[in-house]
């Protein structure tokens, strides 16, 4: 009896030190959930504090996602903790997506049952009164497969008896890339992977071949300048298209090309053109336009923007200064970049501070105007917003003697004070916007492709990027599937080659994306 009670009193210390460290770990994971969610409030501050420089949802998300990440790894372990020694977790702070899968979606259904179906009371038989039916997002991963086309050849036995008879057969299906392995939907699926996806072809090798399909990165990039050449047609129709606008946003960023034999790369210029008419309920479709040209003269633009009247919304940059200088554009300068100057300083300089909060009343009141007809939203800038515009740059010139004109204070009030007229254009027509953000998010994406791919082997590369990127992204800001819409497009261009109807296959033509 003796041993069986120290026994017993063994197993129970045991236990208790096995409860104590489970404690001790559910307690921890209750701390680091804690310490996560103050970081991610203290983000949640900077995002929507007063002072704080906005940022779009796609950066928002960029900057929360590993913290997400932890957050998420924590809540997994203090609900395995709570498991172990029998306590019910805090409910976790989790997004959930139940009741809101889009029924558009295949469903297969799985039955859960138990084995035996006699009553463990009484051994009769047990009927359904009830049952939990559970929703998931499941996934079955990319298969690649190989299309199988037979055509047969049809003769006439009659006529063969004279030795002159036909052969019929139906013609073959059109592809881009006639002599080729991939059918159009895999050409598609390869340049949407990296325009859109940010997945350059040497990734997109490695890929294939996990699945045991070796093919080189210099046939997936033939692939794509296939691609590239039947839709250039579609890229010269939509710049047609887009100068067809009575506005529209221009800027320019770089894009690396390697320069063989140097082991350097020099640096041409991707220019931007977009249009977005729903500030002010215009009806024009979205749209963007990404022309590859080796320098940034001003003269590229004169020559992109030949025949376009209207405003042109663009940055400070003087090249756009060229397009002005006749009667059919007028230029519009961005509000924000003169704000951005200001920005960095406010911590230090009281001034910069003041002309933060300045802008900040004036955004407020573009706000309140936004989805307005451009009448209404005229009427308003000039009924609450002209008299705090004034105010501002009254503001500027009143202290612009008091910093030296190299100091970044001084730089940033000449600048404002210099190009007064463009930055207060949207007084005179309530179809211009503020700024040039439009442009700007249009060049993120192609600037995240870019840091993945590095660069362009060749000038002709970039130029290809820029056709097949603006198709890709008009499609995206169109809540339009650029891979269905691609494939579409590519099956309609093989199949109709010249005689096919641009206008037709551009991309908010196509049906839009279900639930969106």
């Amino acid at each position: 009896m003796a041993q069986e009670a120290a026994e017993r009193e063994r197993c129970l210390a045991e236990a208790q030190a096995a409860k104590a460290a489970l404690e001790d770990e559910l307690a921890a994971a209750k701390d680091e959930i804690r310490r996560v969610t103050d970081i991610l409030d203290a983000f949640k501050r900077h995002r929507f504090g007063s002072r704080s420089e906005r940022l779009s949802p796609d950066q928002y998300s960029l900057v929360l996602e590993e913290l997400e990440t932890t957050l998420g790894r924590a809540e997994a372990g203090l609900e395995a903790v709570a498991e172990k020694i029998g306590k019910t977790a805090a409910k976790p702070r989790r997004k959930k997506n139940l009741g809101h899968l889009s029924p558009h979606l295949p469903r297969v259904e799985q039955l859960i049952d138990i084995e035996d179906k006699a009553c463990p009371c009484c051994g009769g038989d047990l009927h359904v009164i009830d049952e939990d039916v559970a929703e998931r997002l499941d996934v079955v991963p990319v298969q690649l497969r190989v299309l199988v086309t037979r055509r047969p050849l049809y003769g006439c036995r009659a006529c063969d008896k004279e030795g002159s008879g036909p052969v019929v057969q139906a013609k073959a299906p059109p592809f881009i890339v006639k002599a080729g392995l991939p059918t159009n939907a895999l050409v598609a699926h390869v340049v949407v992977s990296k325009f859109s996806d940010h997945t350059p072809l040497h990734r997109q090798e490695r890929i294939l071949q996990r699945q045991g399909i070796h093919i080189d990165r210099s046939t997936l990039a033939d692939w794509v300048g296939h691609a590239a050449w039947h839709v250039e047609r579609l890229h010269r129709h939509l710049m047609a298209e887009l100068k067809s606008s009575v506005r529209l946003f221009a800027d320019e960023t770089r894009m690396p090309v390697q320069a063989p034999g140097t082991g350097k790369t020099t640096s041409g210029q991707l220019w931007t053109y977009a249009r977005d008419d729903s500030p002010w309920g215009g009806t024009a479709p979205p749209a963007v336009v990404y022309i590859y040209e080796r320098d940034r003269k001003g003269c590229r633009p004169v020559e992109h923007l030949s025949g376009y009247r209207g405003w042109l919304q663009v940055d400070g940059y003087a090249g756009y200064n060229q397009v002005g200088q006749g009667n059919a554009v007028t230029l519009a300068l961005c509000l924000s970049h003169c704000r951005r100057r200001f920005y960095d300083l406010a911590e230090k300089e009281p001034v910069a501070a003041e002309v933060l909060r300045r802008f900040a009343l004036i955004y407020r009141i573009e706000a309140s105007l936004r989805g307005k007809s451009p009448e209404e939203r005229l009427a308003g800038r000039q009924a609450l917003m002209k008299d705090e515009v004034d105010k501002l740059f009254a503001y500027l010139t009143a202290n612009r003697r008091r910093f030296s004109a190299k100091s970044k204070m001084g730089e940033a009030i000449a600048y404002g004070l210099n190009h007064q007229a463009g930055l207060t254009r949207f007084l005179e027509d309530g179809r211009l916007e503020l700024d040039t953000n439009i442009v700007e998010r249009a060049i993120k994406p192609q600037a995240l492709t870019r840091r993945n791919a590095l660069f362009c082997a060749t000038h002709e590369g970039a130029a290809h990027w820029a056709v097949l990127a603006s198709l890709l992204h008009t499609a995206h800001i169109n809540n339009v599937d650029p891979l269905a819409w691609l494939t579409h497009a590519l099956d309609t261009l093989a199949r109709d080659g010249d005689s096919a109807d641009l206008a037709a296959l551009m991309p908010w033509h196509f049906p839009k994306i279900e639930g969106r």
